[in-house]
């Protein structure tokens, strides 16, 4: 067995690295955006008292989360495709990824909101807050306090899981390991290289969310509650 690795040589491509990363980062946290506003939307449709609007929330999130992504981001994508319009991969890729965590996010958000206490919602009912303004003001940052930990592991997640948009094109990081391993011939430093800026912005996005949550939850930090 002779192993030869030369890193050199892939190394020379580093703007493409750096290209990569910057764009699965943008896509993620895009995606984290869009995503977050679409589970919480469902996640009150589904506990609503609208029967209709509870059904098609819940069967979105069941369809969404028994078929693989790389399946939804091709329908997507030929949908998209298909209605004449025409979008850029990145934009594609961003709208197949929040519809994703969205539905994910819409079943954490619905256990956070369950785990408040009764007693809140009807003192904020006997205080005459309309349905909108009882998740505003009441329900909305105690819910995602409970659950926030479950939230960041899964759009860290997502971060990760972007790696499948390359199949349209999506000149995101492991797109650019592709374009350079079959320019190099380096396949394996190429994804040692990859793995390792996947393992950076992983840590990278834990550490934005852990800040976010300090902010967010002044509470827990004061009692200093792990987040």
């Amino acid at each position: 067995m002779n192993l030869r690795l030369d890193f050199g040589v892939v190394l020379e491509r580093w703007p493409l690295f750096l290209q990569g990363a910057l764009t699965t980062l943008e896509l993620a946290l895009l995606a984290t955006v869009l995503g977050f506003a679409i589970g919480v939307l469902c996640a009150v449709g589904r506990r609503g008292r609208v029967r209709w609007v509870a059904a098609l929330c819940g069967a979105y999130v069941e369809a969404i989360r028994n078929t693989p992504l790389l399946v939804q981001l091709l329908l997507v994508f030929f949908g998209i495709s298909s209605l004449g319009l025409q979008l850029p991969a990145f934009g594609v890729a961003a709208a197949a990824l929040s519809i994703n965590v969205g539905a994910y996010t819409a079943e954490i958000m619905r256990a956070g909101f369950d785990s408040i206490p009764a007693g809140q919602v009807e003192a904020g009912e006997a205080l005459g807050l309309s349905r909108a303004q009882l998740y505003w003001h009441v329900l909305l940052r105690p819910a995602m306090e409970k659950v926030y930990p479950a939230l960041t592991s899964q759009f860290v997640l997502l971060m990760l899981a972007s790696s499948v948009t390359s199949q349209i094109s999506a000149e995101e990081l492991t797109a650019a390991a592709n374009y350079i391993q079959s320019d190099t011939y380096r396949a394996f430093e190429s994804y040692i290289l990859v793995a390792l800026i996947y393992l950076f912005l992983a840590f990278l996005l834990r550490g934005m969310f852990w800040t976010l949550g300090l902010w967010l939850f002044p509470r827990r930090r004061r009692l200093g509650t792990p987040l």
